[in-house]
């Protein structure tokens, strides 16, 4: 079975509720290193200077295998690990939470603290569009200018039903495409093209890398490996 790598978010999200008249503030954010989302929080705490706490949670690394919490002022536990969890729990990386508190005086107790920080980075990241990751190979295929629509048209149908990502297109004596496909599939993809082309066209095979892929692209029931 290939390896399963944890899922990252397309773009930054903003999401605030109220609870108690303490306003929450959540930005969940893509970082893909510690030092990124450092720089994320802190241009969140010079935005909102005026709030009393700018509690955090980050995960980075391709296995999601760095990770950090702040609890910035509040009671120890309830905020930066639940929020961590919570990311931990939806299996993303590279990807940092910033919840900001304007405390409204009213305390919310321990247990409080908890479900309004959890709360707060579960409803920003409904609100994510999720980018799942593979190890895909990447696939060239040079195209003569006078096919090039109609071939985009086959890999634009065919990426989806294969679970593979089709990259940028470069114009030259020909066209070249570029596909990035599960191993499992390269075999696949050079008989269609072979069959879509007379034969005449011969994809090259080039290295593996992590891949990130629209959660659209995976079949409903599918775990993106």
């Amino acid at each position: 079975m290939a390896r399963r790598y944890p899922s990252t978010i397309a773009a930054a999200v903003e999401h605030e509720i109220v609870i108690t008249r303490s306003r929450f503030l959540t930005h969940v954010v893509p970082a893909s290193d510690p030092a990124e989302a450092d720089r994320v929080i802190t241009d969140i705490r010079k935005r909102a200077w005026d709030a009393r706490h700018h509690c955090s949670a980050m995960v980075t690394g391709v296995l999601g295998d760095q990770a950090r919490s702040s609890d910035d002022g509040e009671p120890s536990g309830t905020a930066g690990v639940p929020m961590l969890e919570v990311l931990r729990r939806r299996e993303l990386t590279d990807v940092v939470a910033v919840v900001t508190r304007w405390f409204g005086g009213v305390k919310l107790g321990a247990g409080g603290l908890v479900r309004a920080y959890s709360t707060s980075v579960s409803e920003a990241l409904d609100r994510a569009t999720v980018l799942h990751r593979a190890a895909l190979i990447d696939v060239s295929v040079d195209v003569p200018h006078a096919d090039a629509g109609r071939i985009d048209n086959v890999l634009r149908d065919w990426v989806v039903r294969h679970r593979a990502v089709l990259g940028a297109t470069s114009y030259g004596t020909e066209a070249t495409f570029s596909v990035s496909v599960p191993h499992a599939d390269v075999a696949v993809l050079r008989a269609d093209l072979a069959a879509a082309s007379g034969g005449v066209l011969d994809p090259v095979e080039g290295a593996e890398r992590i891949v990130d892929v629209p959660a659209g692209q995976f079949p409903a029931g599918s775990s993106g490996t």
